[in-house]
């Protein structure tokens, strides 16, 4: 996959976020951060921790992805 212009990676990562199968990664958020994009947010478990992160990576090739979310 190509890289995408910055302008248009939030949306884009947000977007998978929200149509993911997995409820939980429904509910998080993304935010653009000097060239990077941090998600955040509460999960059940380490693997969705993970997988959100995946999610993110494979939809922004080329950006630098900060996982902050928490798992309780």
């Amino acid at each position: 996959m190509a890289e995408i212009s910055p302008g248009k990676v939030e949306p884009r990562a947000q977007k998978a976020l929200a149509s993911s199968p997995i409820f939980e990664l429904r509910d998080l958020h993304v935010e653009q951060r000097s060239g990077s994009l941090c998600i955040s947010g509460v999960v059940s478990s380490f693997y969705h921790k993970q997988l959100a992160q995946e999610v993110v990576r494979a939809v922004c090739t080329g950006v630098e992805v900060v996982n902050s979310i928490d798992v309780q």
